[in-house]
């Protein structure tokens, strides 16, 4: 299947990760202290050897300050579609901007779940031959939801 075609399909979009960021830690183990008066902070005994554990925290996502929390969850909304369906252009509909900022701008959902259409632009001044139109689907639960082709009408 081409990017060319049009084509609508239903996604589930994990807010909160796209928000608050995701934490990564990384390990390193060096082995070889074997004396108990020169042990570092972080050390566990194995096999009669002191393990030196170092730990490095990274946030990949930077934290998002309060006051742009709504913006920024419609903005991570068209960077999936853009991503997901290859079309720059991208249309948040009316009702899902609505849902994205129903609890005000601090309190954005953790989880929408909305159907991307890429459609043909009908413009012909239009730089981008296809457009992406992104509406709200309401559900009961995500809980096992999987992305899912929609017949067009």
């Amino acid at each position: 299947m081409s990017s060319s075609e049009a084509v609508t399909r239903e996604y589930t979009i994990n807010l909160h990760k796209r928000l608050y960021g995701t934490k990564s830690f990384s390990l390193s183990v060096s082995i070889g202290y074997t004396r108990a008066d020169i042990l570092p902070p972080l050390c566990v005994v194995a096999n009669d050897h002191y393990v030196l554990l170092e730990s490095h925290y990274t946030l990949y996502n930077s934290f998002c300050t309060f006051k742009d929390r709504a913006p920024k969850a419609v903005k991570q909304v068209k960077l999936f579609a853009q991503k997901i369906m290859g079309t720059k252009d991208v249309r948040i509909d009316n009702k899902l901007n609505k849902f994205l900022w129903s609890q005000g701008i601090k309190n954005v959902p953790h989880r929408v779940r909305v159907t991307l259409s890429r459609k043909r632009n009908e413009d012909e001044n239009a730089t981008e031959k296809l457009y992406t139109v992104a509406s709200l689907v309401i559900v009961k639960s995500f809980k096992g939801l999987q992305t899912k082709k929609v017949a067009d009408n």
